[in-house]
């Protein structure tokens, strides 16, 4: 795990500087984290850095995760698409599971923080365990058109915190509490994105029977159908039209969404009969992942709907060239033409494939604009600034004013 200090030749003395400052004056405030699952999924990737980091910079930093079964998370998981606009059919008996199992959290999780930060609908419920502590509630998904039902039934328990924080502009809702806009981040010394030597690389794609012979587009995410993989291969199949070159869907499930086994194999199925697909399940091998983007000649994140797309993060800080929708936070991410390319349908998709595999100088300078993009903008040391002037701005605002 890097240091706090590993950090300055990336980002400066003076960033890391100003961070210890701000851990300073939050001694003697414990945080405590709460989300639903300690592995998969961007949130929990995030906490995995970001609290051994907190923790280093003097700040009581805890990280607690609730329990659900197998209904409880097949009823979230209609919530999250639901938010993000997708068409469910949510049951009286759906809302009835998810108030049985937020009692049951209500009742066997200890809310200790001085400030208690909740991570999605999951935990939202715990809200009712409010003291005269400070509650945050932490939406990492897109609600700018969210069903009507779900969005009201979480209303009930969002009122009711100090602040909710959304990753940008557009999740912003009408909301009579405080609400801060921080968008996510990664770290640039992880496992997933720190520099790896050519034979490790080689190393990887050894191991899945990757060849180097032909261009690879890859996309790299959970096996969800917000991420449309099916789309992701339609869009492969036209470019192989015109360019011989390979696929890559590589990804895992998180242990909050049983819809993910279901998606694996609908890719697989069609997938089937194409030697140049390779379908990937990564066991949350970091390096793998690293590795996958660092020996890809394009990157695709074809998303239906997306929170904030960390993965594009992950491509541009290795300065590949991205394709990717124009949704949620990946908007953010990429200037269109500059810092990568934004698509609308796999048609759109297929042609920037194209475009960005038959100009390599082009997609060269596109990559770099992207790298320098992440580097000033989404890197977890940033994050981290933001999260703790959050922290302050509950019991000191004009002091975080001033250091502002």
């Amino acid at each position: 795990m890097a240091k706090v200090e590993d950090y300055i030749p990336i980002v400066g003395q003076s960033c890391i500087d100003d961070l210890r400052l701000l851990g300073e004056r939050l001694k003697g405030k414990v945080i405590q984290h709460i989300n639903s699952t300690p592995v998969g999924g961007g949130v929990a990737e995030i906490l995995n850095r970001m609290v051994p980091m907190l923790r280093e910079l003097g700040v009581d930093t805890k990280w607690d995760v609730i329990k659900g079964g197998e209904q409880f998370f097949e009823v979230t998981k209609k919530f999250h698409n639901a938010l993000h606009g997708r068409a469910e059919e949510i049951t009286k008996r759906d809302f009835e599971i998810f108030t049985e199992t937020s009692q049951q959290n209500i009742e066997n999780v200890n809310t200790y923080g001085d400030i208690v930060f909740i991570h999605d609908p999951q935990p939202i419920a715990l809200i009712k365990k409010k003291a005269a502590n400070k509650w945050l509630w932490r939406c990492h998904v897109d609600v700018s058109n969210p069903n009507d039902r779900v969005w009201g039934f979480l209303m009930d328990f969002i009122v009711q915190y100090d602040a909710a924080v959304f990753s940008a502009p557009a999740f912003s809702r009408k909301l009579p509490i405080g609400q801060f806009l921080i968008p996510p981040s990664i770290d640039p010394l992880s496992d997933k994105n720190k520099e790896l030597p050519q034979q490790t690389i080689d190393a990887v794609l050894r191991k899945y029977d990757i060849k180097k012979d032909k261009p690879i587009v890859t996309q790299i995410s959970r096996f969800d159908r917000l991420k449309d993989p099916l789309g992701v291969i339609e869009a492969f199949l036209q470019v192989r039209k015109y360019i011989n070159c390979q696929l890559i869907l590589a990804g895992g499930t998180a242990e909050d969404d049983p819809e993910g086994v279901k998606v694996f194999e609908d890719v697989q199925e069609k997938a089937k009969a194409n030697k140049d697909i390779h379908i990937i399940l990564l066991p949350h091998n970091d390096i793998e992942v690293n590795a996958l983007q660092w020996a890809s000649d394009v990157i695709i994140q074809k998303s239906i709907k997306e929170g904030f797309g960390l993965t594009v993060a992950e491509a541009l800080w290795k300065a590949r060239p991205v394709v990717a929708s124009n949704v949620g936070g990946i908007p953010l991410q990429i200037k269109h033409k500059y810092s990568g390319l934004l698509c609308h349908s796999i048609e759109g998709a297929s042609f920037a494939i194209k475009q960005l595999l038959g100009s390599p100088g082009y997609a060269k300078r596109l990559g770099e604009n992207g790298r320098e993009h992440i580097k000033n903008n989404f890197l977890i040391t940033r994050h981290l600034r933001d999260y703790m002037l959050l922290f302050l701005s509950l019991y000191y605002p004009e002091d975080v004013i001033y250091l502002c």
